[in-house]
């Protein structure tokens, strides 16, 4: 653990500061990279108002609602991923392991495969968007029903049927792409290896509005969970109410993550990695874990996002691959020293 428990307890609020400033400096530098480079000092105009009307619809109709939207589902990844390994006790758990991922997949491409005639847009928000969030809360629901009975949720239940959840519904997506023809392959191919290139403010705004409710929600939480990691029967015997607990923490995970996967598509090892490198720093408390996930994940999906527009300019890489790119050796380098991380 990078800091103390007591430098955290006395610098906690100077920490916080500096990780929503880091966050934010990261998102306004990130304005002037793409496909057409727009220098710094033109950024500072654009910000006092002073920008030209090319720059200003660049920025602002372009740049602006990806980074936003960049911002929120890069947060709303890394939470989830920190809860989903407190609520499973296992620091390799991951939000996909309960089928979100695979049942998004499996929606998103039913939807282009079956009504790929069909435009419509719900407030802003494209069929496909809406059938890919369809289709993580339906698997999700099927997995909580499945692990649930009279005594409780069954954690290891629940990972059971997510795995199997999962292979099904991977099985349907590879049966639609099956009957698909090249133009939906395509689709269902860059909607599977994320994108932000189809934001725009509605979404960007839906995706922060859940984020910051969602944050608010399982902070309040924070202490119940760090006695979570006790186990489920110390819980218990400490007052906690773990049955409220875990289907409060399921239907977090699942809005959050189910709505970022539907408007980005699948984003790669933000919600696993996010929470090592933070807990590496601040230890496993949830009252700093929480927080400070939500700014490491926003800042690394921008990041992300930046090198995606401007590595290959002016093509562009799906922002998922990138996450990939730079997430797995990150991975792999923990596991290689998994004593160091908790993992063992």
């Amino acid at each position: 653990m990078l800091f103390s428990a007591a430098t955290l307890a006395r610098y906690w609020p100077h920490l916080l500061i500096i990780a929503v400033f880091v966050t934010l400096l990261t998102s306004i530098f990130s304005l002037a990279v793409g496909a057409t480079d727009i220098p710094l000092t033109t950024l500072f105009d654009w910000l006092q108002g002073n920008a030209d009307e090319h720059t200003a619809l660049i920025i602002e109709q372009l740049r602006l609602p990806r980074i936003l939207l960049a911002i929120g589902v890069g947060a709303l990844l890394a939470v989830s991923g920190t809860v989903t390994q407190g609520l499973f006790r296992n620091p390799l758990a991951d939000p996909s392991l309960i089928g979100i991922s695979a049942g998004a997949a499996a929606g998103a491409s039913l939807v282009i495969v079956c009504f790929s005639q069909h435009s419509v847009n719900l407030l802003g928000i494209s069929l496909v968007t809406s059938g890919a969030f369809a289709g993580s809360l339906v698997v999700v629901a099927f997995v909580y029903r499945l692990s649930t009975s009279a005594t409780g949720t069954s954690v290891a239940t629940m990972l059971l049927a997510g795995i199997a959840f999962t292979f099904m519904a991977g099985s349907v997506t590879s049966l639609l792409e099956f009957f698909a023809d090249n133009e939906m392959l395509r689709r269902i191919s860059l909607w599977r290896m994320g994108g932000l290139d189809g934001a725009n403010f509605v979404a960007a705004g839906a995706v922060m509005v859940v984020a910051v409710v969602l944050m608010f929600i399982l902070y309040q939480q924070h202490k119940a969970l760090n006695v979570f990691l006790l186990g489920e029967s110390e819980a218990r015997h400490l007052g906690i109410n773990v049955l409220h607990l875990k289907r409060l923490v399921i239907i977090c995970v699942a809005a959050g993550v189910g709505l970022s996967v539907a408007l980005a598509g699948t984003i790669a090892f933000l919600g696993l990695v996010v929470p090592h490198i933070v807990r590496l720093a601040v230890g496993p408390n949830h009252r700093y874990m929480i927080p400070l996930t939500a700014c490491v994940g926003a800042m690394l999906l921008v990041v992300a996002d930046a090198v995606a527009r401007s590595i290959l300019a002016p093509a562009e890489l799906p922002v998922g691959l990138v996450t990939a790119f730079l997430g797995a050796p990150v991975f792999i380098s923990m596991l290689y020293q998994r004593s160091r991380y908790g993992m063992e």
